[in-house]
């Protein structure tokens, strides 16, 4: 049984159709072109948008509630998981005929390459689904709270009354309908939420006059701690959250180390690379040192025979970081960091 050379992992042909591009010269007849492998990185990154509104009566939390509340509405975008795929794909840049014709090549060559072949097919091409975040609501509070938006207070009004020989004012006390300010109506809101309290312990110790029991006590307690949290959220406010998926490609270069993989907004969720209104998430690739055959000095005669060229990749520490929080690390080989060497055609492989 013929075994297959390691160094089919190593080496990518690409057959190219005759005119398959416009700016593209056909290939002379006999002849296979073929490009060295490269290697291309892939992020799915996972995103959670917190949006917090804060209550219209979060500035008189600590003086009726004696709590500390955020007091301004925010936004802020936070990651919750970054997955790494790494792939194989064809380098352009490096594109080189064989003339398959030539007496000097053997066929088992193209036995070695065939698991190395770069498919046209549309194996990797999954669909990709880009979401962004919709635009930021508003908090609604408008249904919170049981007090009445407005109060009773009384004024002391005068008319003139008509004596015998003169007029006379005379003092009227009459109610009339004035709109609460903020302030009184988070008082009487925070009066609601002790009583509300003071309700859920009596029924809890039985010191009321109804009588729960069973499923009717259960039932009683969580109305009441609905109620609490409802009117609670006047004074803290409340966040709503929403998850953002987007995949992100880099392709390394052989000449540079550091790369923003993609950026991060508090406001508008993750972001491409090249949209500066972001924070950067650093990508770092450190190549391991590949070792090179020793010399061992003889004198070798120049080949005459015709080769392939072949590229080795190099193995590399892949390092992603927000700032100085490490997300991944990784190792992973990366052609473009690699080495070129020729294959001579007439090898032959058993």
């Amino acid at each position: 049984m013929k075994k297959t050379l390691i160094i089919a992992l190593c080496a990518s042909f690409l057959p190219f159709a005759a005119g398959a591009q416009e700016n593209q010269t056909a290939e002379p007849a006999g002849t296979i072109s073929y490009c060295l492998p490269s290697t291309s990185l892939s992020f799915e990154v996972e995103a959670v948008k917190e949006t917090f509104h804060a209550g219209p009566y979060a500035r008189f939390a600590q003086k009726y509630l004696g709590i500390d509340v955020r007091q301004k509405d925010e936004a802020s975008c936070t990651l919750s998981g970054v997955k790494m795929t790494s792939s194989i794909e064809a380098d352009q840049s490096s594109r080189y005929l064989l003339d398959v014709g030539s007496a000097s090549v053997d066929a088992s060559f193209l036995k070695l390459t065939s698991c190395g072949l770069v498919s046209a097919a549309n194996d990797n091409l999954g669909a990709e689904s880009v979401w962004r975040f919709p635009a930021d609501a508003k908090g609604n509070f408008s249904e919170d709270g049981l007090i009445s938006n407005v109060s009773s207070e009384s004024a002391v009004l005068y008319h003139n009354v008509k004596g015998e020989s003169e007029y006379s004012r005379v003092a009227v006390q009459q109610n009339i309908m004035v709109a609460k300010t903020l302030e009184k109506k988070a008082a009487e809101t925070a009066s609601l939420i002790f009583d509300l309290r003071r309700k859920r312990i009596q029924i809890i110790t039985g010191d009321t006059d109804a009588t729960y029991s069973g499923e009717a006590m259960g039932a009683a307690v969580e109305e009441i701690a609905r109620l609490e949290k409802e009117y609670m959220t006047m004074f803290t406010g409340y966040s709503e959250y929403s998850q953002q998926k987007v995949k992100f490609e880099v392709v390394p270069e052989k000449d540079k180390k550091m790369y923003i993989a993609f950026r991060i907004s508090d406001t508008a969720g993750l972001l491409p690379a090249d949209n500066v209104s972001g924070k950067p998430v650093v990508l770092e690739i450190v190549p391991q040192e590949i070792s090179l055959p020793e010399d061992d000095g003889r004198k070798r005669k120049e080949s005459k025979v015709q080769s392939a060229v072949y590229r080795i990749p190099a193995v590399c520490t892949v390092k992603l970081m927000d700032g100085g929080n490490m997300l991944l690390q990784s190792r992973v080989p990366v052609y473009q960091y690699g080495i070129d060497c020729t294959f001579p055609f007439n090898v032959k492989v058993k």
